[in-house]
Order: structure tokens, then C-alpha cells, then sequence
């Protein structure tokens, strides 16, 4: 027997991004977002509404970075979401992150989140609050790396879970892509 939840927005795993911009005066501002993913090959598509800092930097700056939150930085990436930087104009800083400025778009890379895929604004909708960026690269610290691939279990991202309102870490591999499916034919 199932139950019905209704009309919700549940969906598993949900991605953690942390949103990084600049405003006018090169203040790097992050928030967390986890209504977002990959819509296109070479883009991402995200629900953000407009009156957030971040949105505001995004259209007068074209360019985002979207960071993977991660494990060992829970608190922090919990932080950049709660915290308005509307209201907290330096809450990239007292969350304890680090700017370092991407060398493909005009956006701060966060030196603590090992991996961040770097965007220009491709459009936003106020309507539907959904921005979509063009993915102009993907970065990721030698540290999270085995074999020169991104290895999740060292990068240890996060999802969120809308329905007990937790941040869970990613698991065990349990199967091949593109490979086990193969054994049903």
C-alpha cells in the first residue's frame, strides 16, 4: 500500500547547490538552493526567487557559480540559506568561506566546496523564478580526486530531504550505468 503525500515538492536525491555571485562592488553573497539540476547538456536550471541578493547579483553580473555543498561543510552551507544577505550584507564571510575569483566567469569559486560548476547567466524568469546558466566550465580540487575523476566519496555532497527537513550524504555505489541494465536483454 502507498501513501499519498500530495502535491509536493519531494523528489530524491535533491542536489545541494550553493549559489555564489558577486554584486556591483566584487562582495561575493552565496545562498543554498536545492531546486535545481542539469537541464541541458551544457545547463542548469535552478528555482530562485527574485528578491534574493543572489538573484539581484546575478542579472546585473551574468555569471554564477553553483557549488556542491558537502558534509564537512553542513553548517556553513545550512548558514548561506537561512541568513538573507539582503539583511546580512557579509554573510559570505561570517560563514567562514573564501572567494576565489573563477577565471571563466565573473563569480567567486568557494575555496572550501571542492567542486562548482561555472556559469553565465543564459535567462531568468521572474514569473517563474527559474534561471538558467550556461555551463562555461567544471572545476574540482585535486583533493576529491582518484585517477583524475571525481570521486563522490571523497567530495562527500549532500542532498537535502524536503520531507524530514535533513541534509543526507551520498552512499555506496550500487550498480553500473549504461552497463548492468544490459544483463535483462
Amino acid at each position: 500500500m502507498r501513501k499519498n503525500f500530495g502535491a509536493k515538492p519531494i523528489l530524491y536525491p535533491q542536489p545541494v547547490f550553493i549559489i555564489a555571485s558577486y554584486d556591483e562592488n566584487g562582495v561575493p553573497n552565496a545562498m543554498n538552493a536545492a531546486w535545481g539540476g542539469i537541464s541541458e547538456e551544457n545547463e542548469i536550471s535552478m528555482c530562485i526567487s527574485a528578491d534574493h541578493k543572489t538573484t539581484k547579483n546575478v542579472l546585473k553580473t551574468n555569471a554564477f557559480t553553483v557549488s556542491m555543498a558537502t558534509a564537512e561543510y553542513v553548517k556553513e552551507c545550512d548558514y548561506v540559506g537561512v541568513v538573507s544577505g539582503n539583511k546580512v550584507p557579509d554573510k559570505f564571510e561570517k560563514a567562514g568561506f573564501t572567494a576565489e575569483k573563477s577565471e571563466f566567469v565573473n563569480a567567486p569559486l568557494i575555496r572550501e566546496l571542492p567542486m562548482a560548476v561555472e556559469c553565465r547567466l543564459k535567462s531568468y524568469n521572474p514569473e517563474t523564478c527559474i534561471m538558467i546558466g550556461e555551463v562555461v566550465n567544471v572545476c574540482c580540487d585535486e583533493s576529491v580526486l582518484t585517477n583524475g575523476k571525481i570521486d563522490p566519496k571523497k567530495l562527500r555532497p549532500i542532498t537535502f530531504d524536503g520531507v524530514n527537513h535533513t541534509y543526507v550524504e551520498l552512499g555506496e555505489v550500487v550498480g553500473k550505468a549504461f552497463s548492468d541494465g544490459l544483463t535483462l536483454s
